[in-house]
């Protein structure tokens, strides 16, 4: 009897925006890709100017592929249409099957819904300033802040010694979306005993919004944030899984 083979891994292409986003980013981008399978492609797009001058440090360090696009026209910007045009010949090459794409341009946005129609796996990394329509037109947006936007906490100059330490940074106060009950509501009408384990949960509000985190409501995970739900009942199976459902009205008083 021959043995299955090993399922592939999923292949994985970065592409940069660079004439877009800071050298800075990169890191994280290769952070976040690496998550979806192996890293085969990593390519940076941009004029000569964006390359050798802002940009070159980078790619060496972390091993891209410089592809130089001069521009044959002022205002025309020739590196985005080489850049979708090797992600959409990558696909249709079998070369990749999952996309990185790195920017914050929203005319990306079509060239992420094709690929998305093609079965192809689509994530952004981007600048706060992201569009919405951006966002919404790939799988999973990670949105990444440039250090010199990010806020610094104020530090005194000197602390003497036995003066009291700088306090630590207050943590996200905990919010309670809304989505999160009518998620629950959708998913556990559709189940026999009407609970939801939290991994469909979780693949559905990441699926519905691309940037959802549960840290950015100030939860560690959707399990700390499902707890926290008066509406929500959260439950562990015999096999040791969590699900949740809706939470059983309040018995009305007798009078």
């Amino acid at each position: 009897m021959t043995s299955l083979p090993p399922p592939r891994e999923a292949r994985v292409a970065v592409l940069v925006d660079c004439d877009n986003v800071s050298p800075d980013v990169l890191e994280h981008a290769l952070r976040m890709a690496a998550q979806f399978g192996r890293v085969v492609m990593r390519r940076g797009y941009g004029n000569r100017e964006t390359l050798v001058q802002r940009w070159q440090e980078a790619l060496v360090k972390f091993a891209f592929t410089p592809c130089l696009q001069f521009q044959y026209a002022a205002g025309k910007n020739t590196a985005d249409i080489a850049l979708a045009l090797d992600t959409l010949e990558a696909h249709f090459d079998d070369r990749a099957d999952t996309f990185c794409l790195v920017t914050s341009d929203s005319d990306f946005a079509y060239l992420c819904r094709k690929l998305r129609e093609r079965g192809a796996t689509v994530c952004i990394v981007g600048e706060p300033k992201t569009p919405e329509a951006l966002r919404h037109a790939s799988d999973r947006f990670f949105e990444w802040t440039p250090a010199s936007e990010a806020p610094t906490p104020s530090v005194d100059p000197v602390r003497k010694a036995g003066s009291p330490r700088q306090e630590a940074p207050k943590p996200l106060p905990k919010r309670r979306p809304r989505m999160v009950i009518d998620a629950v509501s959708l998913l556990a009408a559709s189940t026999p005993d009407g609970r939801v384990s939290l991994s469909p949960l979780g693949n559905y509000l990441k699926h519905t919004d691309p940037a959802f985190s549960t840290k950015t409501y100030g939860h560690s995970g959707l399990l700390d944030m499902v707890k926290t739900y008066d509406l929500l009942d959260t439950r562990m199976d015999a096999n040791g899984h969590w699900t949740v459902a809706l939470a059983a009205p309040s018995p009305e008083p007798v009078v």
